[in-house]
């Protein structure tokens, strides 16, 4: 909770900056997709995506979501072989999200706990989409 209260002051420090929240997206991987998770779904401010990589939704019992992202573009990705956060994990986020409310767009790749190169272009090509 004081990693993702610490990205929530990043956060309100770039709307002061004059960034339009919907150009914020909120990424992690692993233990900070968690806090991505709780981030991105609690901000009260519209941002511009939430990618969750190779992590688990460790909140979902206790987060207070928020109007304003419950229509926030959602990525998860996760390893088929990985040994440190099963893709189970992966998979039930994805679920739980589902019966919120929430679209998500799931993708599982050949790996373990890592990010390969077609991860990496499928990145690209989703934030030049939501971006536009």
């Amino acid at each position: 909770m004081k990693s993702a209260e610490k990205i929530d002051g990043f956060i309100d420090r770039e709307l002061s900056r004059n960034i339009q929240s919907k150009r914020i997206i909120i990424a992690g991987f692993s233990q900070g997709g968690a806090v991505a998770y709780q981030v991105a779904l609690s901000k009260k401010v519209q941002l511009g995506g939430l990618l969750a990589m190779s992590t688990y939704f460790a909140t979902v019992d206790s987060i207070k979501l928020s109007e304003e992202n419950k229509a926030i573009p959602i990525k998860i990705q996760h390893g088929i072989h990985d040994p440190v956060v099963p893709e189970s994990l992966g998979q039930k986020a994805t679920t739980q999200l589902v019966k919120l409310g929430y679209s998500v767009n799931y993708q599982n790749y050949p790996m373990e706990h890592a990010v390969c190169p077609q991860q990496i272009a499928d990145i690209s090509h989703w934030l030049r989409e939501i971006l536009s």
